[in-house]
């Protein structure tokens, strides 16, 4: 899982230097709107979902005024929100499994864009159901120990309820039952440790090596364009790519 986790590590500090910035803006607003119509309310403490939101959007250091306009147009006050959230199944060079959760206003548009983004990047839309059995839903934080000794933190990460850290090129991955992880990624920060990224994200059970460079080359174009697709609010797959070629690679997506 090393490679996926430098993958997630990667898009956060895209989002954050991009200069498509504001797309990741519209993405995090579309999501918090949604989370604050359909999680229970526009307080976020007592919204789960759009507690997480909120942390996502700050984290890329979306405006609070920004975060306060979606949360008003999810609750109805700036003139509501009509998204409809759809999910995609598919394969990718290699035989990856990729799941796209969307938020759309218009179906067949959307529908039609993630197909096309598969097909025209060597992948395949799948069935509903097909690939969906190989992920579950986990919390998901990597860290940097911030000059502290990365195995210690590890076991100190997981006194804070952690479900399973790993120590990868001096980062911590750390795995958490989603409910754990606002608690877990407090006691981390409390603790000294950088957060590079945390998100409830969809973990898979198996992973699929990428080793041939051209076919990961190909496998990271097509991730690129479903993560820039408007619709698509998040993207994904059960790939492992060697880190340090993951990192070669992706300066070149």
């Amino acid at each position: 899982m090393s490679g996926h986790s430098k993958w997630a590590g990667i898009k956060h500090k895209k989002a954050i230097t991009d200069a498509k910035r504001g797309a990741v803006f519209t993405k995090m607003a579309r999501e918090i709107a949604v989370a604050a119509k359909e999680g229970g309310g526009g307080d976020p403490s007592g919204n789960f979902r759009l507690r997480l939101a909120i942390q996502r959007a700050r984290d890329v250091n979306m405006p609070a005024d920004n975060i306060d306009r979606a949360i008003k147009r999810g609750t109805g006050e700036g003139g509501g929100v009509h998204y409809e959230e759809l999910r995609y199944e598919g394969y990718g060079p290699g035989g990856v499994a990729i799941m796209v959760d969307a938020l759309t206003d218009n179906r067949n548009r959307t529908a039609s864009e993630i197909r096309n983004i598969f097909t025209r990047f060597g992948g395949s839309i799948a069935e509903p159901g097909a690939v969906g059995w190989i992920f579950k839903r986990r919390g998901s934080i990597v860290v940097d120990p911030a000059g502290k000794d990365a195995e210690e933190f590890a076991l100190e990460t997981i006194e804070l309820g952690a479900s399973d850290v790993q120590v990868d090129d001096g980062q911590l991955e750390v795995e958490t039952e989603p409910e754990d992880l606002e608690k877990v990624r407090d006691g981390i920060e409390a603790q000294g440790g950088k957060i590079v990224s945390a998100e409830v994200t969809m973990s898979p059970s198996t992973t699929v090596p990428v080793e041939d460079e051209g076919e990961a080359t190909k496998l990271l174009r097509l991730m690129e364009a479903l993560e820039d697709s408007d619709d698509a609010q998040q993207v994904y797959a059960n790939f492992d790519i060697d880190a340090a070629q993951l990192e070669k690679l992706s300066e070149a997506v």
